[in-house]
């Protein structure tokens, strides 16, 4: 299981709508609007790095109101 958070930048005004948008997709096991330098932080869960890439690319960048994205994959040791 591949785990990260995804950091997210949205048009003014669009967080929450955004953050509730992305809740809805699978494979996102949280999504919340926040405040600072990203306007959602969203923590997602895969099974493999592929398929995190495919979620993020193909479903959640396609949420209206996104303007940005940064992927962070959780490191287990």
């Amino acid at each position: 299981m591949v785990n990260a958070y995804i950091l997210i930048q949205t048009e003014v005004g669009k967080a929450a709508s955004v953050a509730s948008a992305v809740r809805a997709i699978a494979g996102v096991a949280e999504a919340e609007d926040v405040t600072g330098p990203y306007d959602v932080i969203v923590r997602a869960e895969a099974k493999t790095v592929d398929e995190l890439g495919k979620l993020v690319v193909a479903r959640i960048q396609a949420v209206e109101g996104i303007t940005r994205t940064l992927t962070c994959p959780v490191v287990h040791l």
